[in-house]
């Protein structure tokens, strides 16, 4: 397929984007060649715009970007086997080597040489990409594209959520993001005695509630590990889910963590962050896990479970849509804190 198309390029190193028309991809052997039906905006995204120290040292433009997306299948290369066109898919952004000791041993999730979707390769914000056929998921029709554009950010929320027991569990999520909020409803759907959802803010809180948290906490008000010590007799939660990467959401999650409990670790923190790692760890007999990305493809599987059970419902983050010319209302809106997740339409 030749021609142009729209596209979202981050087209110097400096602050910005602009919306303008590039080659559509070309499509080797195995790839597959997606048009974009709905993409939606992730905190990295913003990152890249704003070009703040992380994305000087990762991205090198000119570079589409984006990577949370769903679309059909427009094309296939001609060693393709598995997928048609017309097929409706997600996207699992993290392409592994498959050589790596990690994918060898089943953790492709963390592949030494992995190439993200938008950050290391063209990405969504597109009317078409080119993707690996090992990278494309089916989904139900019956999903909307919405729903099917955000599997990305609710596969991070489905993996450090089912990174261990849940049911009968108290659960803490640190951070009311949109990965928090999806967090809070795996945390619930898996059958988890109580959710906490602490945050700064007002909007996440009320979003967090709407997915199911029994108790949100703004941290701006309240103590949130007097109030968890106080509502668990003293004992403090079974399961923390730290999503805010920031230091004092760290410091927190640790203090707030029962003893002989687990901490699943999914926000990234832009600095060294001091913990007590005597008190708040080893005394405690704490089991600390790091996630990163999806493990593919068992964390597909659950999060398309519980999609289909009706358990888990994604509709109450998706706050607003536009069309993909407008990113920068888009980024706006993310930077005041009154979006969760924006979807955009090529």
């Amino acid at each position: 397929m030749t021609g142009t198309m729209l596209a979202v390029l981050k087209p110097a190193p400096e602050p910005g984007c602009t919306v303008t028309r590039v080659p559509i991809p070309g499509l080797g052997p195995r790839d597959v060649l997606v048009r974009v039906k709905a993409a939606s905006i992730c905190g990295t995204d913003l990152h890249i715009v704003s070009w703040d120290k992380w994305a000087q040292g990762r991205i090198r433009p000119p570079l589409v970007f984006g990577h949370e997306f769903c679309g059909e299948v427009e094309q296939v290369g001609a060693a393709v086997t598995q997928t048609e066109v017309g097929a409706f898919v997600s996207v699992e952004g993290h392409i592994a080597d498959g050589t790596c000791y990690q994918c060898r041993t089943g953790n492709a999730h963390i592949c030494e040489n992995v190439s993200i979707v938008g950050v290391d390769r063209p990405g969504c914000f597109a009317e078409y990409v080119a993707i690996p056929e090992t990278n494309v998921y089916p989904m139900d029709p019956s999903i909307s594209i919405e729903v099917a554009a955000i599997q990305d950010p609710f596969g991070n929320a489905v993996h450090t959520t089912l990174s261990g027991e849940i049911t009968g569990l108290s659960v803490a999520v640190v951070g009311s993001g949109p990965i928090g909020c999806c967090a809070v409803a795996v945390a619930r759907a898996a059958g988890a005695r109580s959710v906490f959802a602490t945050d700064i803010r007002p909007y996440r809180l009320a979003l967090a509630k709407r997915m199911g948290a029994d108790r949100v906490i703004d941290t701006t008000k309240e103590d949130a590990v007097a109030v968890v010590k106080a509502e668990t007799d003293g004992k403090g939660v079974d399961v923390v889910l730290e999503m805010s990467g920031h230091p004092d959401g760290v410091r927190q999650a640790f203090k707030m963590l029962r003893s002989g409990g687990r901490a699943s670790l999914l926000g990234i923190p832009s600095q060294p962050v001091t913990i007590d790692l005597a008190e708040d760890i080893v005394f405690k007999g704490a089991t600390v896990l790091g996630i990163n990305g999806r493990r593919m493809w068992q964390t597909w599987y659950q999060g398309q479970a519980l999609l289909r059970s009706g358990k888990v419902d994604l509709r109450p983050l998706i706050t607003h849509t536009l069309p993909l010319a407008e990113i920068d209302k888009g980024m706006d809106l993310l930077r005041a804190g009154e979006a969760a997740k924006i979807i955009l339409y090529p």
